[in-house]
Parts: structure tokens; C-alpha cells; sequence
């Protein structure tokens, strides 16, 4: 995947990013095989962020938010999304040490975007209040990816740890 500038700024300081880089929700490495590249799932996603490259459907973060509508998942014609609507991906939302908050700017604008409140905010002795995320109630929808004014925000896969014998 080529990257591309999300941004202006992105653009004009040459901070490029990976271009869709995860699936639609509840699309896996294995189902993503049956897909055969029509593109319905890219017409209807109401929030835009769904794009078909190479003959895969992938999710662009930057340029909006999933909403879990399932429309996608009614509108393929293949079986590569799950019989129910998923209802969360497998990543979740990381928060960078280039957040303005945590660099003493006052911002909140992935708090105030975050659907499930996931993103709080905790007091910090002599300047703004800092971000805190809680994984738990994350479902990687994104809506607080396109909102950062710098881009501080990622997603981070779940992994489930194997117990130890």
C-alpha cells in the first residue's frame, strides 16, 4: 500500500501515513480471501472510510469513524464479513507521546469524539489535563483518529496471551 499525506500539514511536513491499513469490521486474513474486489461495501459505508485496493477492502481511520451499521457486511455478495455485524475490531486505540496534551497544549478533541468514552482525561500538577485511554471499552472504531490535529493516535492490535504451562 502506497502512503499518503492525511492532512495539509501531513502533506506539507512530509508526514506521510500507511494508507487503509486494516479491514473492515469483522473482516480476518481468512475471510478477506473470498473477497472479489466489487466494491459494494465501499459504495454504501455511510462515513466513507471504507476503500477497495487491489481487490481488498480496507479502512482509511483519517478520513472518518466506523459506526458498526453493518451495512457492509448486508451488501456483500461474498462471504467475507461475519453473519452478524461485528461490533468492535481487534485493535484499539494508542495515544502518542507527540499528543499536544501530553506536550502541555490544552487539547481534548478525541475525548470529546470518542463514542464510548474510552478516552478520559486525568489532572497533571502545572499544566493541562492528559490522556488516558481504557482498552476495555475501545472498540477501535477510529472516530478519534480523524479528529488529532497531529496525528497522535494509532491503532494497536488485540492479542490474546497464550497461558503459560
Amino acid at each position: 500500500m502506497g502512503k499518503v499525506a492525511s492532512t495539509r500539514r501531513a502533506f506539507l511536513t512530509g508526514a506521510l501515513r500507511e494508507a487503509g491499513s486494516h479491514y473492515p469490521p469483522g473482516v480476518t486474513d481468512e475471510s478477506v480471501r473470498h473477497c472479489s474486489g466489487c466494491g459494494e461495501c465501499e459504495k454504501i459505508c455511510p462515513t466513507n472510510i471504507i476503500t477497495v485496493r487491489g481487490g481488498v477492502p480496507t479502512i482509511d481511520f483519517t478520513v472518518g469513524e466506523c459506526t458498526f451499521c453493518g451495512r457492509c457486511s448486508e451488501r456483500c455478495p461474498e462471504r467475507v464479513f461475519p453473519p452478524e455485524p461485528a461490533a468492535s475490531f481487534a485493535h484499539y486505540a494508542t495515544i502518542a507521546d507527540s499528543c499536544l496534551a501530553v506536550n502541555f497544549v490544552d487539547c481534548q478533541a478525541c475525548r470529546d469524539a470518542c463514542p464510548t468514552t474510552a478516552i478520559r482525561f486525568k489532572p497533571r500538577l502545572g499544566g493541562p489535563f492528559v490522556p488516558v485511554l481504557d482498552t476495555d471499552p475501545c472498540t477501535g472504531c477510529g472516530a478519534c483518529i480523524s479528529v488529532c490535529p497531529t496525528q497522535s493516535i494509532t491503532m494497536t492490535a488485540t492479542t490474546m496471551e497464550v497461558a503459560h504451562a
